[in-house]
C-alpha cells in the first residue's frame, strides 16, 4: 500500500473525546511541532458485541465524526476514519503514513487497558512512542487519594479532598485553536457507513449538549423529580467527549455545588474502576457474592419490559427502551427494585442497561448498580430499601411522569404487582442476612 502522506506525521487517535476544542491529547499532537492527522478506529471488539443493527450509540458517533470532519475539512484537513480491529489498523496506518509518534487521551477500562498496551507494544516495535493524556476527568487514577496514598472508598471524603483540590489550574481549557495550522493538509476523506459496518441508523434523537445556566442553577432543587425536564441530559456527550468536562465543572462550580457533585461521583467511580477492576465481574465487598439470588427469568422479562405493575418502576424500563435515557431518581429506584424486590443479580440489570443506556459507562453504571444493591463501595446499606410507592408521591406526586410512559395505569389491562412490597422487603432482607452473616 503506498503512502497517502508525504513527510513525516504524527497521528492524533480520537476514542471516547470526540471533540476538536479543549481537548488535551490533540493539543499535545499539534504542539509537537510535526504536521498532525486525526484517526478514529470503529472498534470491531465493540461493536461485534452489540446486538441491536439500529444501536443509536453508532449512529451518534458517526453524525459527530461527520461533524468533526466538516469542520477540519474547512480548515484544509480530514478525518481519517477505519473500521477493523485496531491491532490490524495500526500496522496499515503506519504503511500509509510515515508515522513519527501517536498521541491519544486515557482510557480507564479494562478493555481499553489492554488495547492500549497492545497498540503500545505495536508501535514500539517501530520505534514510535505513544503519548497519553488525561481528558475526560478532573483527577484521575492517584491524584486524589489519602495522606497514606491509598485511594478512597467513600465518596464523601473523597469529594472533600478533590474539592479542596480543584483550582483554576484543573479547568483550564488547552487552546487547541491557537495550533490547528499544525493539522496536516489532506483531502477530504470518506467515513465508512453504518451499513458498511453492519449497522442501520438508529433513532436520531439526542440531547443538545448547550446547556441553558438556568438549568444548572435550579438543578438542586428539580434534579428529583423525572416529570419535569429539569436534568442536563450531559451525560451522552460527557461519555463520547463531545463536551469538555473542564467547561462543565468550571461551569458547575459556578453556578450548583450539587450539579458539580454529580461530576466528582464521575470521577469517583472512574477511579474506583481503575484502582479496583475486579468489580467489573464481582462485588466490590466479595461477602456480598455469597447473596443467594433468585434469578426468577419470568420475573426479570417483566422488569425489562416495564410490566412489574409498580407504575414507577415501569416508567423508568419503558423510557429507558424507548429512548435510551432514564431519569437519575428512577434509574435508581428501578435497580432497587431488580435487586432488592425481585432478589436478581445486580449484574443482569447492569448488563441491560449497558445494552440500552445511550450514556452507557462501565464506571458509572457498575457504580451505580453496586450502590443500589448494596455490594459496591460506599454503597447503600443493604436494608435501606426503596419503597417504590413512597418514591412516587414525593418525586412524582402528581403521576406527570408515570402517566407519560404508562398511558394504561387506571386500565383494568395494568399488570398486577408482580410481588407485595412488605413480603419482597422481609424475604430480601432475610437473604442478605443469611449471606452476610456466614
Amino acid at each position: 500500500m503506498s503512502q497517502i502522506y508525504p513527510e513525516p506525521v504524527t497521528l492524533f487517535w480520537f476514542r471516547r473525546d470526540l471533540r476538536i476544542e479543549d481537548n488535551a491529547g490533540l493539543y499535545y499532537a499539534l504542539r509537537s511541532g510535526q504536521p498532525v492527522v486525526p484517526v478514529f478506529i470503529f472498534d470491531r471488539h465493540i461493536l461485534d458485541s452489540l446486538d441491536d443493527p439500529e444501536d443509536r450509540r453508532v449512529t451518534f458517533i458517526h453524525d459527530i465524526l461527520g461533524l468533526i470532519n466538516k469542520n477540519l475539512i474547512s480548515k484544509g484537513s480530514s478525518i481519517d476514519v477505519r473500521y477493523g480491529l485496531p491491532e490490524e489498523i495500526f500496522p496499515a496506518l503506519l504503511k500509509e503514513y510515515p508515522v513519527t509518534a501517536v498521541y491519544t487521551n486515557h482510557d480507564y477500562e479494562p478493555y481499553a487497558q489492554q488495547r492500549d498496551r497492545k497498540i503500545a507494544n505495536l508501535l514500539s516495535a517501530s520505534k514510535i512512542p505513544l503519548y497519553t493524556a488525561k481528558d475526560q476527568v478532573i483527577f484521575e487514577k492517584g491524584e486524589v487519594v489519602k495522606d497514606d496514598g491509598k485511594p478512597y472508598t467513600v465518596f464523601t471524603p473523597y469529594s472533600k479532598r478533590w474539592r479542596a483540590q480543584l483550582n483554576d489550574f484543573y479547568l483550564k481549557p488547552y487552546p487547541v485553536h491557537k495550533y490547528l495550522k499544525q493539522l496536516a493538509p489532506m483531502k477530504e476523506r470518506a467515513i465508512p457507513s453504518l451499513k458498511s459496518m453492519g449497522f442501520r441508523e438508529g433513532e436520531r434523537e439526542f440531547p443538545d449538549n448547550e446547556i441553558p445556566a438556568q438549568l444548572i442553577r435550579d438543578y438542586a432543587r428539580q434534579r428529583d423529580f423525572p416529570g419535569l425536564d429539569a436534568t442536563t441530559r450531559l451525560s451522552l456527550h460527557l461519555r463520547f467527549g463531545t463536551t469538555s468536562i473542564r467547561q462543565l465543572a468550571a461551569q458547575a462550580k459556578d453556578l450548583s455545588e450539587t450539579f458539580l457533585n454529580e461530576l466528582i461521583w464521575r470521577d469517583f467511580y472512574q477511579m474506583i474502576l481503575w484502582h479496583f477492576p475486579q468489580v467489573v465481574g464481582q462485588s466490590f465487598k466479595p461477602e456480598y457474592d455469597r447473596i443467594r439470588w433468585r434469578n426468577n427469568e419470568k420475573e426479570f422479562e417483566a422488569w425489562c419490559v416495564g410490566n412489574t405493575g409498580y407504575p414507577i418502576v415501569d416508567a423508568g424500563m419503558r423510557e429507558l427502551n424507548e429512548t435510551g435515557f432514564m431519569h437519575n431518581r428512577v434509574r435508581m429506584i428501578t435497580a432497587s427494585f431488580l435487586t432488592k424486590h425481585l432478589l436478581i443479580d445486580w449484574r443482569w440489570g447492569e448488563a441491560y442497561f449497558a445494552k440500552k443506556l445511550l450514556d452507557y459507562e462501565l464506571a458509572s453504571n457498575n457504580g451505580g448498580w453496586q450502590w443500589a444493591a448494596g455490594t459496591g463501595c460506599d454503597a447503600a446499606p443493604y436494608f435501606r430499601i426503596f419503597n417504590p410507592y413512597l418514591q412516587t408521591k414525593k418525586f412524582d406526586p402528581e403521576l406527570t411522569y408515570i402517566r407519560k410512559w404508562v398511558p394504561e395505569l387506571e386500565e383494568l389491562t395494568y399488570a398486577k404487582p408482580i410481588v407485595e412490597h412488605e413480603y419482597a422487603r422481609q424475604r430480601c432482607l432475610e437473604t442478605y442476612k443469611n449471606a452476610l452473616n456466614k
